[in-house]
Order: C-alpha cells, then structure tokens, then sequence
C-alpha cells in the first residue's frame, strides 16, 4: 500500500462520521482529511474528539489540522474523495468545484441517492458534470448501518468498480476486526439497488405506521427484491446474483433496523404525520423519500412494473392516504 494515499471524507452526517471510524480502526498506511460545513461542530471535534451531533460514542483520531470547512483545499490535496453528502445537498456543496478540481482523483461514493434535479445515481452525476472516468469511481454500497459500525458489530460492505484494481485498493483501507468487503464490478446495480432500497424502506415503515404485521412485511419486501431485479436489469442488463448483500441485505436490514431512518420516516407517515413534521422530528434525511420522486420519472422510459415504488410514490407526492394505498398495493401483490 502507497504510504502517502491521501483520502478526504466530505460530509458530517453519521454515515460519515462512521467512515471516518473504518479508516481509522484500519491499519494500511493512510493520511486522511475530514470536511464538513458546519465550524462550531469542526470546533467541537478539534477540541473533544468525538462527533458532538453524531455518533457521539466514535473517538475521532484524524489530527485536528486535517478537520476543516476548506472544501477545495481538501480536494486539491487528496488522492481519493469520499463522498459522503445527502444526495439531495450534493449538487450545492460541489458547486464551487469544477472538472479540473477533480482531475486525477479517485471519487467513492457512499451516497445512496439521487441528485433530484437531474434524476441521477451519483456515478452518473460525477462523471456528466465533472468527467470523471467511470473507471475512476468507486460506490459503497451493502447492509451496514452507522450506528452498528459505531458498536463495531460485525458488517459487510461490497466495493464496486470497473475497476477492479481500485476497488480492491479501497477496500483494502476499510477492511478491519469488525468490517468484511467484498469486490464488485456492477457499479450501476449496486448503486441504482441502494438508493431503491430506501424507498421500500418507506413502504415497509408506512405499512407499520397503518398496522400491517410482520407477515405482510415478509410478502412486501419479498416483492421488493422482484422490483429491484426487474428494474437494475433494465436499466444495466448483466450477470448478477439479487441475492447477494448489496442487493438483498441491504434491502433487509433498511427494511427492518431500529437504525433505518427510510423505515422510521415511513412509520410516521402511516401514522399520519405529513412530510415536513416527520423531516423535522427526525432532524435526519430520509434517502428514500427524494429517490421516489426522481425514481418516478427515470421509470418513465424504463416502464418496470413497480407498483410498491408507485404506491410510496402516491403517498409521498399526491397525497395519497396511506392506508387506502396500501390496501390497494396489497391487493397486487403475491
């Protein structure tokens, strides 16, 4: 391992502050810079070493030198950017950067998300607006929750690239005692299978907030993995197994963790919260309710049967009652 790889997390979020946990709990030799908007948070972690509105718990061990605001300086000095902002923000916080900023860099993306104004993956969105090679990008996807990481039970990542090469490098920095990886070259279906698994995510919450069971749950999320395989085929037709971890684990566990903000933020919109009172009890961002938004337009010229998609949708954006929705996607499903 090169001993001067240099690597940038860029975002403050827990999920964030979790990868900062599996590079610095990894052993391979590494310099590695932290960036977040917020300076009185910046301020906080320089001084008490933990994450003051995030998994607090997490010792922070990134020299307080390398913790700044500084977004282009961080970029300019880094090998490999991690990519850490919801999806939603993206576009705002890389709009003082340009192609050049990008030049040379390894991009990872552990965003599992649309870009809702130009209904992009990630991937996707780097590559149009900053030419990045594909070659040159790496997503994080599989079945691993913040707060898990946080208690360092045992988690399995996938490291997905064409390059794989680079996607074995990366995951050679955040392999460690309690986190495995496994290599992919299905950048499309892994990255398109975790964002559309945080819309399920809030079709299995709504489903608890109006009173299904867990034997509804199991027939929904049984008919979520169909979805995810019909539409990652249309999308990127190749060879792949649905039934791995980035696809079904990940599904599972954002389905059904106490972690799963996608599943809290449909709970209370079964239980009748309207949008905006969920976004801000939760104070956290729901992935899966901007992807529905966006899914629902890019699934205009897939035209994938996907009618737990559509009832979230519904529910979401035309202001659907939930409980008549889901008795109407019950009736469809097997």
């Amino acid at each position: 391992m090169d001993t001067s790889t240099k690597i940038a997390v860029i975002g403050g979020g827990s999920w964030a502050t979790a990868n900062i946990k599996m590079l610095t709990d990894n052993r391979n030799p590494k310099e590695i810079f932290w960036w977040m908007r917020d300076e009185e948070n910046i301020e906080h972690i320089k001084k008490y070493k933990h994450n003051g509105s995030y998994l607090s718990s997490i010792e922070i061990k990134v020299p307080a030198t390398n913790i700044t605001s500084n977004l282009a300086e961080v970029v300019e000095k880094c090998d490999m950017i991690l990519l850490n902002i919801p999806a939603a923000f993206l576009k705002e916080v890389l709009s003082t950067l340009n192609p050049d900023s990008f030049k040379g860099k390894k991009v990872i993306s552990a965003i599992k998300g649309f870009i809702p104004e130009d209904n992009m993956i990630i991937g996707e969105f780097m590559n149009k607006s900053f030419q990045i090679p594909f070659e040159d990008i790496v997503v994080l996807s599989g079945p691993c929750h913040a707060e898990e990481v946080a208690l360092e039970k045992l988690s399995y990542l996938t490291i997905a690239s064409p390059d794989q090469a680079l996607a074995t490098e990366f995951a050679n920095l955040v392999n460690t005692r309690y986190i495995k990886t496994n290599v992919s070259d299905d950048i499309y279906g892994t990255e398109y299978a975790a964002v559309l698994k945080n819309i399920y995510a809030v079709a299995s919450g709504i489903c608890h907030g109006v009173g299904y069971g867990d034997n509804f749950q199991s027939v929904l999320i049984s008919n979520a993995i169909q979805e995810i395989s019909r539409f990652v085929n249309a999308v990127h037709p190749i060879d792949r197994d649905i039934k791995e971890s980035a696809y079904l684990g990940d599904l599972l566990v954002t389905a059904y963790s106490q972690f799963s903000r996608n599943r809290t933020f449909g709970n209370m919109i079964g239980k009748g919260y309207n949008v905006r009172s969920a976004q801000l009890e939760m104070n956290m961002v729901a992935e899966g309710y901007y992807a529905s938004k966006s899914l629902h337009h890019i699934n205009k010229q897939y035209k994938v049967n996907m009618p737990i998609c559509r009832a979230v949708y519904a529910i979401l954006y035309e202001k659907h009652s939930p409980s008549i929705e889901m008795k109407l996607l019950a009736d469809q499903l097997s």
